[in-house]
């Protein structure tokens, strides 16, 4: 069993920043607690390395344990013939971590091809397995052959950044290709800025996160520069030519190049009409100014390389998308075997939604189509190979949108409504779903024109296997057609929802929270079957706590009695499953009072499922703990409806949005 995976580089180069992270993400679904460490580091910042996996998979650790020695002091060491100790002290710093985690991920050093005995001895002392990583076209088998000459038991050879239809040699470890991502290896302009130590003139936080893609050196008239903008490019020119400044911020507003940003060198200003006017463009362009000439700065650039960071999620993304995308995961994971954790944490949690998702891909679609954070998602979504997307929206702008953010959903099917061969079809179908309410052919056409109805009537006819919205969208917006076109599986009286609530060290599911106000004694029987299903179908298992101000017997009121009613009909209907009730959320939740409450339960003090007796109390509830005890609510996550539906908030983050068109998928793989 393999606890420990260390990352060589053999050669320069290579991207271990991308196969480190994509074996971080495949442990962190293994074990709870996985660590990060360096042999070797600058002194002078944090490495950006162990920064991202530092934050990303919360490690604990301070970043001062996560290293062995700075590169000055190993100089010294070896310098004085001293270099056994550079090794010891190392190992000793390395051992140290190693004790508090489950799993450890070793990145090592930049050391040139020569030194590589340096990261394979190390790898040897740590007890790790290697993951060699070569640069290009580099020589996997020779890598290979290198590493196992040095005593180091190698794990795979991954060749990062290689040409489309690069070949990998049969070896006895598995060899995978991962090819060039721009996304992943293209600096930002922010990055580029840092690099040149640039005064910033115009540009939000967006403008800098574009990837620059090429440099173009601006020096021509207006209209042979025009001829040599493209999409993605920085442009680089003397900060008095205000003519072409006006003219990229003008290419890209009229969509004929995407540019990414402006440098303007020689340390000259534009005149201030000038950048007035490329400012009311709004072209969303950064404009850098830099001291030195156009020769020394693209001279600069050249050498700027993109890389994963904690301040770039996209790029993060598009890292774990690209090494999930190319190497085989599963395959790695068993020649890992690192024992699964039994208690499931939020993280893994997570990460589990994302893998079950992928392994039974299915295709969603999204009315929102045009909204940032939808495409920032999709993007995502798409790279990792989640789900099958169709974008509902203008396919234009959806385009000319996703171009100016920088990302890549050409993989996905974009429909409008309005122009749609299936208007007629659909139009006939809701006509005749809603002819009992007086539902016209005509009145039909307009409905089904908004993005909502269209969506759920692409789900309907089989067009989608689900639909995630509510991002713009009010709640009764996205849930009102699937109950007029899908409604609810047979024998179930009432559809719901619930949150999945990611504490810090377990996962709850609260029902219903989001959509009936006040259910009846039936309705909350069926919301609490309905919810210990969808807690067994994500990996929890369901001990149900039926919510009331009274545990046993120790309280009386009609609210009680609803509770009582409603845990008595599920034991009828499911005397399989584990249910108390009336209980008090302390006694569900909590072993010492529920010892005291309700001595003899196997539900109370270990409820995993909790069940409201209102809207009222559950919507405020799993708001007070998201807030007070800094829980992770995912959802609300619709059940009940012959085919999933799923509401977001209208504060949805992108990682939210995610989660949400994952958790979809995974009904959709289960109706």
């Amino acid at each position: 069993m393999a606890r420990s995976v260390y990352v060589a580089g053999v050669g320069p180069g290579g991207g271990k920043s991308t196969i480190a992270l994509g074996l971080a993400e495949l442990l962190s679904r293994q074990v709870e607690r996985i660590g990060a460490f360096r042999p070797l580091t600058p002194a002078a910042v944090e490495d950006p390395i162990l920064a991202l996996l530092r934050e990303r998979y919360h490690i604990e650790s301070p970043y001062a344990d996560m290293y062995g020695v700075t590169y000055a002091e190993a100089s010294a060491l070896v310098a004085g013939g001293r270099r056994e100790e550079l090794i010891s002290r190392i190992v000793g710093r390395y051992r140290e971590l190693e004790r508090r985690h489950q799993a450890m991920v070793v990145v090592g050093s930049d050391l040139t091809e020569e030194d590589l005995a340096f990261n394979a001895r190390l790898a040897t002392e740590f007890g790790s397995v290697v993951v060699g990583v070569v640069e290009g076209e580099g020589d996997v088998a020779g890598a290979y052959h290198s590493l196992v000459d040095l005593d180091a038991t190698v794990l795979a050879v991954i060749a990062n950044r290689v040409p489309p239809g690069t070949t990998m040699p049969e070896l006895p470890v598995p060899a995978y290709a991962i090819p060039e991502v721009p996304a992943v290896s293209a600096p930002t302009v922010a990055e580029v800025a840092a690099a040149l130590g640039a005064t910033l003139l115009a540009g939000d936080a967006a403008a800098l996160d574009r990837d620059v893609l090429d440099f173009v050196v601006g020096a021509a008239h207006v209209p042979l520069l025009l001829d040599h903008l493209t999409d993605g490019c920085l442009m680089i020119t003397p900060g008095d030519r205000d003519d072409l400044l006006v003219a990229a911020g003008a290419a890209r507003v009229a969509g004929t190049a995407a540019v990414a940003g402006i440098v303007l060198t020689l340390g000259e200003q534009p005149d201030p009409r000038a950048m007035r006017l490329v400012e009311r463009l709004d072209a969303g362009l950064a404009v850098l100014s830099v001291p030195s000439d156009s020769y020394h700065t693209v001279e600069v650039l050249s050498r700027i390389e993109g890389r994963p960071t904690a301040a770039s999620p996209r790029k993060v993304q598009a890292a774990i998308g690209a090494f999930e995308s190319s190497v085989d995961t599963e395959e790695l994971a068993r020649r890992l075997d690192v024992a699964r954790a039994t208690r499931v944490t939020p993280l893994m949690f997570e990460y589990d939604l994302i893998d079950r998702a992928r392994a039974n891909r299915r295709h969603l679609v999204l009315p929102e189509g045009g909204e940032e954070r939808i495409l920032r998602a999709a993007d995502v979504l798409l790279r990792r190979g989640v789900a099958d997307l169709t974008l509902l929206g203008d396919p234009g702008d959806i385009a000319r949108k996703a171009r100016d953010l920088g990302l890549d959903v050409e993989a996905a099917r974009v429909v409008d409504p309005a122009t749609s061969p299936w208007l007629e079809e659909f139009a006939a179908t809701y006509a005749d779903l809603r002819r009992h309410k007086g539902v016209t052919l005509d009145l039909a056409r307009d409905v089904v024109r908004d993005v909502s109805y269209f969506g759920t009537l692409m789900v309907h006819a089989g067009r989608a296997d689900g639909m995630v919205s509510g991002a713009t969208h009010t709640t009764a917006a996205t849930i009102r057609p699937a109950f007029e076109i899908i409604k609810t599986v047979p024998g179930l009286g009432v559809a719901s929802s619930v949150f999945f609530m990611l504490l810090a060290d377990r996962v709850l599911v609260y029902g219903d929270c989001a959509v009936n106000p006040d259910p009846d004694a039936a309705e909350l029987a069926d919301i609490a079957l309905s919810s210990a299903d969808t807690a067994a179908r994500f990996g929890i298992e369901p001990r149900v706590a039926m919510l009331s101000y009274s545990t046993g017997a120790s309280g009386t009121g009609a609210d009680v009695e609803k509770v009582a009613a409603a845990t008595a009909l599920v034991r009828q209907r499911r005397p399989d499953l584990p249910v108390e009730g009336p209980i008090q959320y302390d006694a569900a939740i909590d072993p010492a009072v529920a010892a005291t409450k309700l001595p003899g339960s196997e539900v109370a003090g270990y409820a995993t499922v909790f069940i409201f007796p209102d809207l009222n109390t559950g919507n405020n509830t799993y708001k007070a703990v998201q807030r007070s005890a800094g829980a992770v609510a995912v959802g609300p996550v619709m059940q009940g409806l012959r085919r999933p539906v799923n509401d977001l908030s209208r504060g949805a983050t992108v990682k939210d949005i995610i989660n949400t068109v994952a958790i979809t998928g995974i009904q959709a793989a289960s109706t």
